[in-house]
């Protein structure tokens, strides 16, 4: 320490622990203030200098970065907002990095403990997937079956319903599942999802929001174990259907939708929703499940000579 009570760069550095290249690299970037300099031009420091270096330290060492660093120190009078933030924004950080990280322990481990002669195929599934996957190639596969006109917040509805969100703790199996999942939608020979009604002038929203009633009826019947049925999540899922048409639900119409539902419904679909149901949270309602129950109780139905609309006027449509 030099007699007007300030310190030496070296001295700093042995102080807080660290290399003089560090102090130096900090001063040249503004972060370390110098209290003055010697007659030779080395640089001096106050005793202030050493706490904030300690604090530099701990930011950098919680892994936050210079320009963080810097807009902590810059705050002036709010710092413990801007560290709020800061810490927010690298936990966030971690996270993902976290969720990464359990993506590869469980390819590897689906790998690791998976029978000999599949080994080689799962790899090459898995083996394209970024850790964490990205869900993009799933949306784009359902857009390409949506209408152009739908709008947005309907698109966004759909898409968070059957798009299954990525589990952050996968098991092996999971992955296995999502991998599948991501080859099925990407193989360039695989048909998009076929439109819900045949081309011709129909009203998209009023079939899509129509439908996500008419799923979350038939979720809350499934739930108390009742099958779907008429009077409440089969009738709001024709009327869906019939007002879409601009038509009324009748027995004509009844007898009829079985045949257009269908033209959505095949083995891509079906291997769809079988390899997406696993990687819903458990007792998330499942979009494919609902639909396939709405549309078996419909072909019940018609089956057993009904087609009237039960429970009509009761208000279970749409509107």
């Amino acid at each position: 320490m030099v007699s007007e009570g300030l310190w030496s760069i070296g001295e700093l550095a042995r102080r807080a622990g660290v290399g003089v290249k560090t102090v130096r690299y900090y001063s040249d970037r503004g972060l370390l203030p110098e209290a003055g300099r010697s007659s030779g031009g080395h640089r001096r420091y106050g005793a202030g200098a050493l706490d904030r270096l300690l604090l530099i330290r701990s930011l950098r060492g919680l892994g936050l970065p210079v320009p963080e660093v810097e807009r902590v120190l810059a705050a002036g009078g709010d710092p413990d907002g801007a560290l709020e933030e800061a810490v927010s924004g690298q936990l966030r950080e971690v996270e993902c990095r976290l969720v990464a990280l359990r993506w590869r322990e469980a390819s590897l481990r689906l790998l690791h403990d998976g029978p000999p002669g599949e080994r080689v195929e799962r790899l090459r599934l898995v083996g394209t997937l970024p850790a964490p996957p990205d869900t993009e190639p799933l949306a784009r596969f359902w857009r390409r079956s949506l209408p152009v006109r739908l709008p947005a917040r309907v698109v966004s509805a759909v898409l968070d319903s059957v798009v299954p969100p990525l589990p952050a703790e996968p098991s092996p199996r999971q992955v296995l599942d999502f991998a599948r999942l991501h080859a099925l939608v990407s193989d360039p020979r695989v048909e998009r999802p076929a439109p819900p009604l045949p081309d011709g002038e129909y009203r998209p929203a009023v079939l899509y929001e129509g439908l996500a009633e008419a799923y979350a009826l038939a979720s809350a019947e499934l739930a108390a174990g009742r099958a779907p049925h008429g009077g409440g999540a089969l009738d709001c899922f024709v009327d869906a259907y019939a007002r879409a048409r601009g038509t009324a639900d009748s027995a004509a119409f009844r007898r009829g939708l079985p045949q257009l539902l269908a033209r959505g419904e095949g083995p891509v679909m079906t291997r769809y929703w079988k390899l997406a149901a696993g990687l819903f949270a458990p007792g998330e309602p499942v979009l494919g499940a609902l639909h396939h129950h709405l549309s078996v109780a419909l072909r019940v139905e018609a089956g057993a000579g009904g087609g009237t609309r039960a429970g009509s006027g009761s208000g279970a449509g749409t509107g």
